[in-house]
């Protein structure tokens, strides 16, 4: 069972991208994030059309995210249960028999600001349902694009981020105490190549120079933990003509 994450940055503008790379890697179920599409106009005919079933959460301009797969989406949750919030970040369904979790998780600007402090709040309450959940799903996968660098192999300059945005120790302690729950970072089951990225900004000819962060995440429950084949980052669609500036985050499960 192949699981995927992207954060497409834009669904309108990457509809065909992401269509060509369901119809060539065909996972089983692949999460997007940064759909910035209303509800009204999310594509679904196009996913239809090459075999994918599609259920989605959006809104103008920001945020939104997806869950397409080949098997029926049972039991969908948009957004987390008991937290008030405006912004579409979140879609959960069970896949053939395994819970997926898609986060499109908060940004948080600087350090120390409002935004960062949401973050916080946001990720404390994504926890406490991730636990939930958990409880009542063996099987279980959480992925999407984090906005944290789990540690400093996942950054191509730790000196110059360190305690920045993204690779702050509040950030990294908060991430942690997901994974505490009993869940695995599935790229670090394996060995992997150094310097493995998931995102690049688009100045400065980041991709090009190999700088970028691992940002983008799939991780498994303890019940899928040694199901688990490969993962890695699909680092093509990064190639692409007007690519999104994450690529594919990838885990394959043998159930």
């Amino acid at each position: 069972m192949k699981i995927a994450s992207w954060n497409v940055n834009s669904l309108k503008v990457r509809l065909d991208q992401v269509v060509a790379w369901l119809e060539h890697q065909q996972p089983a179920v692949l999460g997007l994030q940064e759909t910035k599409l209303v509800d009204e106009k999310f594509p679904a005919e196009a996913f239809n059309e090459v075999g994918y079933q599609v259920i989605f959460s959006g809104q103008p301009t920001y945020n939104g995210v997806a869950l397409i797969a080949r098997s029926e989406l049972a039991d969908p949750v948009m957004g987390i249960p008991g937290f008030e919030d405006d912004q579409k970040r979140v879609i959960a369904a069970t896949v053939d028999g395994v819970r997926v979790i898609n986060l499109y998780v908060v940004n948080g600007q600087e350090v120390g600001s409002e935004k960062f402090d949401y973050k916080l709040r946001w990720l404390d309450a994504v926890t406490a349902w991730v636990e939930d959940e958990l409880s009542r799903h063996q099987r279980l996968v959480v992925m999407g694009d984090f906005n944290i660098a789990p540690d400093d192999r996942d950054v191509y300059d730790p000196e110059a981020w360190h305690e920045k945005i993204l690779c702050s120790t509040p950030e990294r302690e908060a991430l942690g105490r997901m994974l505490d729950l009993g869940l695995h970072d599935s790229f670090r089951l394996f060995d992997q190549p150094e310097k493995t990225w998931s995102w690049w900004d688009y100045r400065a000819a980041m991709f090009r120079r190999g700088l970028g962060l691992r940002i983008d995440l799939v991780l498994c429950s303890e019940a899928l933990k040694g199901r688990c084949s490969t993962s890695y980052i699909d680092k093509e669609p990064r190639r692409n003509e007007r690519p999104s500036d994450h690529a594919p985050a990838v885990a394959e499960f043998t159930l």
